[in-house]
C-alpha cells in the first residue's frame, strides 16, 4: 500500500437508539431516502447522494447530555446542510422541529454563527448548517 492510499471505503454510520424504525423515519424526512428494515433491531437509510445511516436497537439506550462532555458525551453528531441563506436555514429549522427535533442551542451569537444544534427524537445532537454553495 502506498502513502495516501485508503485502507477502506466509507460505508455506514450506525446509530444506537431505542426505536430504529422511528429514528430512521425521522431522518428520512430530514435528509430523504426510504428506510429499509433488515430486522426489527436494524434499519438502514440510504441517503440520496450520500452515506448510509443505520439505526440499531440498544436496550437501555441513554441519550447524550449535550454539551456536557464529562457526562455521557454526544457520542457523534451529524452536520446537515440547511441551505445557503438564513431564510432557508429558518425553514429547515421549522421543518425539523415539526418532525420532532428538540432545540439544544439556537443562539446565533449576533448572526455570526452558521449552525444551530438540535436533538433528534432519540436525543442525539445534530446541526443544521448554513453552507454557502459556490
Amino acid at each position: 500500500m502506498t502513502s495516501g492510499t485508503p485502507v477502506a471505503r466509507f460505508h455506514t454510520v450506525a446509530v444506537d437508539c431505542p426505536d430504529p424504525r422511528a429514528l430512521a423515519r425521522f431522518y428520512a424526512q430530514v435528509v430523504g431516502g426510504t428506510p429499509a428494515e433488515e430486522d426489527p433491531g436494524w434499519v438502514v437509510l440510504q441517503v440520496p447522494g450520500g452515506p448510509r445511516l443505520a439505526f440499531q436497537r440498544v436496550p437501555g439506550h441513554t441519550p447524550p447530555e449535550w454539551p456536557q462532555a464529562d457526562r455521557n458525551s454526544q457520542q457523534f453528531h451529524l452536520d446537515l446542510d440547511g441551505g445557503s441563506t438564513w431564510a432557508e436555514l429558518d425553514a429547515a429549522q421549522e421543518a425539523v422541529l415539526a418532525l420532532g427535533a428538540r432545540p439544544l442551542d439556537l443562539d446565533d451569537q449576533d448572526g455570526k454563527r452558521d449552525f444551530r444544534v438540535y436533538a433528534d427524537p432519540a436525543g442525539h445532537p445534530f446541526c443544521l448548517c448554513r453552507i454557502e454553495h459556490p
